[in-house]
């Protein structure tokens, strides 16, 4: 008889320890994400340029920097903006810059911006074909440029 009573019983089952420690995990992971949103979304990065060669410092050539946007480049440190109409033109500050750069004791670096590629391809052709020696660096569009100098010894 006690047989038939146990086979009666059913076995119950209770998810309540286990649902509680789910919740809190995705309660978790749901603080992480927000925190990890925030510090993306909050902070704009500096970016600081020093021309290096493979050896440490480049003591041989001066670089000089420009910037590439969709609308045209700065020219740095002096902050001398360049439509893209006037990018060919040898009368524009970039044509000047070009003219007077020896490529043998200077060299250019160009920071790209990601809406900047097309005229980056311009700024490219021209720069190369003068001869002189290029270096580019991709720059995330909230990213602010701080051109460091490095004094010759």
């Amino acid at each position: 008889m006690r047989k038939a009573m146990r086979s009666r019983q059913s076995i119950q089952i209770d998810l309540f320890p286990f649902l509680s420690i789910l919740a809190c995990t995705i309660g978790s992971l749901i603080l992480l994400i927000i925190v990890l949103t925030s510090e993306i979304i909050g902070s704009q990065k500096q970016v600081t340029i020093v021309a290096k060669s493979d050896n440490g410092l480049n003591h041989s050539k001066q670089p000089r920097y420009i910037e590439c946007q969709a609308d045209g480049v700065i020219l740095h440190p002096d902050q001398i903006f360049v439509t893209s109409s006037l990018l060919e033109s040898e009368f524009s500050p970039l044509g000047i810059l070009l003219e007077k750069i020896d490529p043998s004791q200077e060299y250019l670096i160009v920071v790209v911006r990601p809406d900047g590629i097309d005229t980056f391809k311009r700024v490219r052709s021209l720069i190369e074909g003068r001869g002189i020696d290029i270096g580019y660096e991709p720059l995330d569009k909230d990213w602010k440029l701080n051109i460091k100098s490095e004094a010759k010894n």
